[in-house]
């Protein structure tokens, strides 16, 4: 490696690689250390690294050695996410760039771009079916208006996050097509069998992501003369990661992307990388050291970018993907659990699940943080929750979440508009799609009371991601209370699929109105930034600050302490809630003084400092 470079920048290169490499060979040794050819492929690994390094744009390079010397950057209580499709958010790349201003507005340090690669012609999976990693979708723009976007957001003080799927690519990827032309080493980085012997026999110990509208998990490819290995779609081809070429590919089609701007890569579908007969081929040993070692990578190439684990899992599955000390992974990790369990503890009116999930929650590893939401481009996925929606329920975990999806697809006389998602276990809870407004009942609101609680709700699920210790990320519109998109049912592509509920074109119109604060949009975006601004001067929110559970908070209160000095109150019930304060303590949304019980409104939350 060091040799491919200048000799400017061979000093910082040596002292990250005495750190680094010799965890990179152990990872991958682990991996791919039986084969007679690993030393030589190793060689040839690092070596790309060092041309990699060595095209680093100086300004990024220059970051990368600011946020070493600051590996906590990112924990900051002033760090905030924001998640949108290009097409819907701004049209273009170009259309983001134009929007700079108002995520500046809202406070935005992080902006994740949902997949914007150029993606398979025709069907494309919401653009995860990539083509091209090198490329940028010609419907969205060029290279060149990535780096624009790039070097406009960088200067703002925004981080662009981009999606850099793990597990497949689409199946006119170039990988794909050399090997569908009988290219043996192309044939390679796919799993393809000339029977059905083995996909049977992994079939039945796998799930199925799509069980609707792609079931099973492998698809006959005529020009392969074999099954492919396609968990998610049939165009959707999974890689081989046992085999070193892929690894060595994936991991400089990542850099390349880091070279051009993108300072964070969620990685997606991260728990399927490696398959093993007789499981569900999920959250194997060896996904972990794959991550390990691409983090690894990073911290000796590009070490001011992050990583995030796109791993959907139960609570005690999740702390894996970020690793220790002694074995850094993935930076952030989705805390889906914490999410689901808020939508719960609004169906149940109870806070059970949720302090559950709280309570089950690991200390993080240094320099590592959960990223928190409300909603996503995805469903809500209930049976994360299994193990805690199990405690304290005489029916069971599967009643009761399949209760919560009943809730919020619309039945048992709910206030929320949803639609239920595809299942493959017939005992497990359909996910749950909608905009986070018409789950909360904005849709159905007939008078201003039904209005005023439904936005009490969405901002209440707010706070929660704003409040609980993690890196906070707003999901496009939500922010304007916009309501389910059905335009999604006249598009045959799409009509299967109701995640596109939650996919909506930026409502130009509502955002015009966001300083109205007698409409939905208004009152939302306004309850939202005054969060977002109290947030900012509390170092008691910090996603690394001390998190403390208080017990003695009724049923359907949660009570979570923030260091010594903060303290948020939130009720998930309709009817007004009482709470006794030990001491004395200021509310950041109304001035004065409050000491001894305070009684909290439906829905109603409030940040309190102590005095």
């Amino acid at each position: 490696m060091l040799a491919s470079l200048p000799n400017d920048l061979r000093p910082l290169a040596a002292q990250r690689l005495s750190t680094a490499e010799p965890v990179l060979r152990r990872l991958l040794a682990g991996l791919y250390g039986e084969r007679a050819d690993f030393d030589t492929w190793f060689g040839d690994l690092m070596e790309s690294l060092g041309k990699l390094y060595a095209e680093r744009p100086p300004e990024l390079r220059a970051l990368d050695i600011q946020r070493a010397a600051q590996p906590e950057w990112f924990l900051s209580q002033r760090m905030l996410g924001y998640c949108a499709y290009v097409q819907n958010f701004g049209g273009s790349l170009n259309g983001v760039a134009e929007r700079i201003p108002y995520l500046e507005e809202l406070g935005v340090s992080y902006l994740h771009l949902l997949p914007f690669l150029r993606p398979r012609e025709g069907e494309n999976d919401g653009g995860f079916a990539v083509t091209s990693f090198d490329e940028v979708d010609p419907a969205l723009g060029t290279n060149a208006d990535l780096h624009d976007l790039t070097t406009r957001l960088r200067a703002a003080g925004i981080s662009l996050c981009s999606d850099f799927i793990l597990n497949h690519v689409a199946d006119d990827n170039q990988w794909a097509l050399a090997a569908k032309a009988g290219d043996a080493k192309a044939r390679a980085m796919f799993h393809v069998f000339p029977d059905r012997d083995m996909p049977d026999r992994h079939e039945r110990t796998l799930g199925q992501v799509f069980p609707q509208v792609a079931p099973g998990n492998f698809t006959y490819v005529e020009a392969m003369g074999g099954w492919v290995w396609t968990t998610f779609y049939p165009y959707q081809w999974d890689m081989n990661w046992s085999n070193p070429d892929v690894f060595a590919e994936m991991a400089a089609a990542m850099l390349r992307l880091a070279n051009r701007g993108i300072e964070v890569f969620r990685l997606d579908s991260t728990a399927f990388l490696w398959k093993r007969e007789g499981t569900n081929s999920m959250n194997q040993p060896e996904a972990h050291q794959l991550l390990q070692a691409l983090r690894a990578i990073v911290d000796i190439v590009a070490p001011g970018v992050l990583l995030k684990a796109e791993a959907i899992v139960p609570t005690r599955e999740l702390p894996a993907y970020l690793g220790s000390a002694a074995a850094p992974e993935c930076h952030i990790a989705y805390h889906s659990s914490l999410m689901a369990a808020g939508w719960v503890a609004l169906a149940e009116q109870n806070t059970g699940v949720l302090r559950e999930v709280i309570r089950n929650t690991p200390p993080l590893p240094s320099a590592a943080t959960w990223l928190s939401y409300v909603r996503c481009h995805d469903d809500i996925g209930w049976n994360v929750l299994r193990a805690e929606a199990e405690v304290g329920s005489a029916a069971g975990a599967a009643a009761r979440l399949a209760g919560a999806a009943r809730f919020f697809s619309g039945a048992q006389g709910s206030y929320a508009s949803g639609a239920a998602f595809q299942s493959t276990d017939p005992n497990a809870a359909h996910g749950s799609n909608g905009m986070a407004a018409s789950l909360t009942g904005l849709q159905t609101a007939t008078n201003e009371e039904e209005r005023s609680l439904a936005l009490r709700r969405m901002l209440l699920l707010h706070g929660l991601a704003l409040s609980f210790g993690a890196l906070p990320v707003l999901y496009m519109g939500d922010e304007l209370a916009m309501e389910n998109d059905y335009s999604y049912l006249d598009r045959p592509q799409h009509a299967m699929d109701s995640r596109w509920l939650q996919r909506p074109v930026f409502d130009e119109q509502r955002w015009k109105h966001r300083y109205d604060k007698t409409s939905a949009p208004g009152i939302m975006y306004q309850g939202l930034a005054n969060l977002i601004r109290a947030r900012r001067k509390q170092d008691a929110l910090a996603a690394n600050a001390p998190r403390a559970l208080l017990a003695d908070a009724p049923d359907g209160v949660l009570a979570l302490a923030r260091g010594e000095r903060f303290l948020t109150l939130m009720n998930f019930t309709g009817l007004p809630q009482e709470y006794a304060l030990q001491g004395v303590w200021s509310d950041h949304a109304e001035p004065g003084r409050i000491e001894g019980t305070i009684t909290l409104a439906p829905y109603a939350m409030h940040w309190l400092a102590r005095e």
